[in-house]
């Protein structure tokens, strides 16, 4: 089992903000979140899709990503430890992102410890695309964009160019999953079995499927809890954790 990462108490969880200009409410939320909420947090947590879609690092000089990282970043250097995980949107995410919010990048998924507290357990994360595997053919797009000879040959193309190819996937997208039942586009309880046997049956945090709530999951007679986080619309939400209870909050209300 990889060794967990080291984080700090109070952590915030985050995913799913899908930041685009033509959504001014969300990235209103956003800032607000930034200055207000996160700066309570030692630790926040990016779990995905925090844009509505990435082409690559050198999309940061274009003024809606420069803006968008720099408050991160400032939040960063007000003394927030902030941990990005990309999604299936914000896949081509790199070094140079993270480096620029002022971040540490994780692989997903990946164990969290929280050092400074004991009696915390460890907490699984994930964006929550890999565990949708009755999607037979998004897991089939999801290997083919993941691949980094794909990778490296997407890159290489001029910015332009990939911004169109990844506009007209996101039209296909949506064309898809208005055809696809309901149930496929949500995570398979095996996949989820699967992957907290592996990692000893922790309490797993995800985002990715929409569907806000908290499971609570069986497997091999451990019972773990699975947070899945919400989308935001129109206002921030996030899941609070200081080493014993979860509370989901949104806006500037909180609720347990």
């Amino acid at each position: 089992m990889p060794e967990a990462l080291q984080a700090t108490l109070p952590a915030l969880f985050i995913s799913d903000l899908h930041l685009s200009a033509e959504e001014p409410a969300n990235v209103a939320a956003f800032l607000d979140f930034l200055q207000g909420k996160a700066r309570e947090a030692a630790s926040l947590f990016i779990l995905g899709d925090l844009f509505e879609y990435w082409a690559g690092d050198d999309d940061l000089a274009t003024p809606f990503n420069a803006r968008a990282a720099a408050a991160i970043r400032a939040l960063a250097d007000a003394g927030t430890a902030v941990f990005f995980m990309r999604g299936n949107r914000d896949l081509l995410a790199g070094p140079t992102f993270a480096e620029a919010i002022g971040a540490r990048l994780l692989e997903d998924p990946t164990r969290v410890r929280f050092d400074k507290d004991a009696d915390a357990p460890p907490l699984l994360l994930s964006h929550g695309d890999a565990l949708c595997t009755d999607d037979l053919a998004y897991q089939a797009f999801r290997r083919q964009v993941r691949d980094p000879a794909w990778q490296t040959g997407f890159l290489a193309q001029p910015l332009a160019a990939r911004k169109a190819f990844i506009a007209s996937l996101r039209q296909q997208s949506e064309t898809a999953k208005a055809e696809k039942a309901i149930e496929i586009m949500d995570v398979n309880a095996d996949a989820v079995a699967a992957l907290l046997r592996t990692h000893g049956y922790p309490s797993l945090i995800h985002g990715h499927t929409h569907r806000p709530a908290c499971h609570l999951a069986e497997v091999d007679g451990h019972s773990c809890t699975r947070h899945v986080l919400s989308d935001w619309r129109g206002q921030a939400s996030w899941l609070h954790y200081d080493g014993r209870v979860f509370t989901s909050g949104s806006g500037d209300t909180a609720r347990g």
